[in-house]
């Protein structure tokens, strides 16, 4: 059985709710739920919501930027080799661009 937690303000978490996603859509999930720093359960709970992710800058997110900024760039490179644009590839890379640009705000 599992333990039970309260969150923040001082409501049960008792309840599980569960869906299947594609591969695709896996990937876009970690890769937002990295970049937002928050636990997968945080981050979903919150877009599901409609309420804002606010990143808030620690070492494990500018870790998590620096390797998605590592993977744009390699993308880039196999892109001036003469292959196409993934749509993929542009979701990442506006993602990054909006965290960034709010980093910038603070």
């Amino acid at each position: 059985m599992s333990v039970k937690n309260l969150d923040r303000h001082n409501r049960w978490r008792n309840k599980t709710v569960a869906f299947r996603v594609s591969p695709d859509e896996d990937r876009e999930i970690e890769t937002a739920v990295r970049l937002s720093g928050l636990t997968k359960q945080d981050y979903i709970t919150r877009r599901l919501l409609c309420r804002d992710v606010v990143v808030q800058g620690n070492p494990r997110v500018y870790k998590a930027l620096r390797n998605e900024l590592a993977a744009v760039l390699e993308e880039l490179e196999r892109i001036e080799a003469g292959n196409g644009v993934d749509g993929e590839l542009l979701d990442t890379i506006r993602l990054i661009a909006a965290i960034m640009d709010g980093m910038r705000e603070d």
